[in-house]
């Protein structure tokens, strides 16, 4: 049993300069020019609006303008953006767009340097209509530049969310060497990530085809920050005179950077009560698509509590956390945040919204012990609350997709009303994806996990190095599932939910953790079966992408899992049929 219990416990870039690498491999056609290194982007998309983006590298003006039409001819509408500081970048708010429409869009600099894009508007309430999107987060700019996103531009996506993790400010990179503290530095880290390396340029290729959806994790600051603790609590904050972390200049420089780098918009929250998310920056947004899908994008670090303290290896002081993480003080949310998301869920619900998608940083699913006081799993009495939540009202159809854990991971959800009480079952279920490019792959983290802890031998984890990946993630997810069962969890996977009979496994596992990669979600009318699809790459280090370039950037992503889920519908899809809208794709 204690070995079980050990297991649980698992500036040349501003120029664009990194466009000038030669490499043998896979290139673009077209890289964003000189005087727009990061190309442009396209975010916050509704049936009606969305946000334009760009970074000059020269002063004056950026010029945006809009069309129906790939050639320009006519422009349906433009926007002006003075430049007086490179480094921050133009953004403007386009709206009266028609929806479920295509739109092409550009930038043009004072130079006459111009780089173009594309998006599509949501459909309307009221219509159903097929729907593709993309879901990532976690890369780090020295492995940039990300041959595991190199299809996604390809897939005709309605949208891509970037689960947080867009920059590893407190690591160490080609860009800056020590961590980012200041404002100009986060900028800086910003950069890297959409610039162009090595005659690839992925995430700028996505972000100017693909409505871009973003919220942040932890690293676009320090790692496990907690935005609504006091920064007495954490030495990296200090000096202030804030009250809180999300009050400090700190961790106000790199949201400020997230935000102007990210096609999205500046909200705030006005007198919420609470003053830890009073007038603070609003990274929250519910974005419905028709009556197919709604999105709700979540915030999980603005507002938190501090974690508690990791527990040793010991059965008693993991039995005084999991009592602990109930507290019904702590919140990893915030009110303000939990209270909308509850209004919206239920808002969505009432008005037949098939599938429903909480986009949150860090999984939702019970993993154990090892690392759980920053996940959810640290903050139980919140996450038994949003879980009550949706089975009380018998909200239906309910995803939750995440990111952080560096893999990816399928399961259906279940809560307690307290430490050492019955899982309680829901219709939910979670996905955790990625990472883009991140070290420690989950399953090399589970494995190494497991003989340190001497649940496998040295011989066992010798073997496992020497697997192909698909074999690896069997190994792994039976190492994993060892600690579920010691917890009362459900193991890894849809075959015990209470919905297993409208699941399908096409292709794969439900666990692929030793990959970088992305996941495809696609909603097919008139059934609206999800079909979800991973896309992997084998992972690479910084030294295999300085010795051999050619063949990393090379690397092309394939399906390494695949399953669909059928939905729990109250219209049948025959009606469906009167609701699909006039434009379709």
């Amino acid at each position: 049993m204690r070995r079980l219990f050990g297991l649980c416990c698992l500036c040349c870039l501003l120029a664009g300069s990194w466009s000038g690498s030669s490499s043998v491999g896979r290139t673009n056609l077209l890289f964003p020019p000189a005087d727009l290194p990061q190309g442009v982007a396209v975010g916050d998309v509704t049936a009606t609006s969305a946000v334009l983006w760009a970074r000059s590298a020269s002063l004056g003006s950026v010029s945006f303008e809009y069309s129906l039409n790939a050639n320009f001819n006519p422009v349906a509408g433009s926007a002006t953006v003075s430049i007086t500081d490179t480094m921050q970048p133009a953004k403007t708010s386009i709206s009266n767009l028609q929806p479920a429409t295509s739109y092409f869009y550009r930038a043009t600099t004072l130079s006459n340097t111009s780089f173009a894009g594309r998006f599509r508007t949501a459909p309307t309430s009221g219509t159903y209509s097929n729907l593709r999107f993309g879901a990532s987060g976690d890369q780090q700019g020295a492995l940039a530049p990300f041959p595991a996103l190199a299809n996604a531009d390809q897939r005709d996506l309605d949208l891509f969310i970037h689960l947080g993790d867009s920059i590893y400010a407190d690591i160490g990179s080609p860009v800056l060497g020590t961590t980012a503290k200041t404002l100009a530095e986060f900028r800086l880290k910003q950069t890297e990530s959409y610039s162009t390396r090595l005659n690839l340029n992925t995430l700028a290729d996505l972000r100017a085809t693909t409505a871009w959806l973003a919220t942040t994790d932890d690293h676009e600051v320090a790692n496990d920050h907690a935005g609504g603790a006091a920064p007495s609590s954490d030495p990296r904050f200090l000096p202030t005179n804030a009250s809180y972390i999300n009050d400090t200049d700190y961790f106000e420089a790199g949201y400020q950077a997230f935000v102007e780098y990210n096609p999205v918009n500046a909200l705030f929250y006005g007198a919420t009560g609470d003053l830890r998310t009073a007038n603070e920056r609003k990274l929250y947004r519910y974005q419905p698509y028709g009556n197919t899908a709604a999105f709700f994008v979540l915030d999980g670090r603005s507002f938190r509590d501090q974690k508690l303290p990791a527990p040793n290896n010991t059965p008693s002081e993991i039995v005084a956390f999991l009592t602990a993480v109930f507290s019904p003080t702590r919140t990893l949310l915030g009110q303000a945040q939990l209270s909308q998301l509850e209004n919206d869920l239920l808002a969505a619900d009432q008005a037949n919204i098939t599938w429903k998608f909480v986009i949150v940083p860090e999984p939702i699913q019970n993993l154990g012990t090892a690392a759980a006081n920053d996940r959810f799993e640290g903050y139980a009495a919140e996450r038994s609350r949003i879980l009550s939540f949706i089975n009380d009202h018998a909200i239906e159809n309910v995803v939750f997709i995440a990111a952080d854990i560096h893999g990816t991971v399928v399961n259906n959800l279940s809560y307690q009303t307290a430490a050492g009480q019955p899982q309680i079952p829901t219709n939910a279920w979670e996905i955790s994806v990625g990472s883009v490019a991140t070290t420690s792959p989950f399953g090399m983290r589970v494995a190494a996990g497991a003989l340190s802890t001497g649940i496998i031998s040295s011989t066992t984890y010798n073997n496992y190095l020497q697997l192909p990946n698909d074999q690896q993630d069997a190994a792994a997810e039976g190492w994993l599932n060892t600690v579920l069962n010691v917890f009362g969890y459900t193991p890894v996977g849809l075959q015990d939910a209470p919905f297993a009979e409208r699941t399908t496994l096409l292709q794969g596992r439900y666990f692929a953790g030793h990959y970088f990669g992305w996941t495809e979600f696609e909603i097919s009318q008139p059934d609206q079966t999800l079909r979800v699809s991973t896309y992997g790459i084998d992972t690479y280090g910084t030294s295999e992408l300085a010795n051999n370039p050619g063949e990393v950037v090379s690397r092309m992503p394939v399906i390494v899992q695949q399953f669909e889920v059928d939905p729990i519908v109250s219209i049948s899809p025959t009606l469906i049929l009167n609701y699909l809208p006039a434009v379709t794709k």
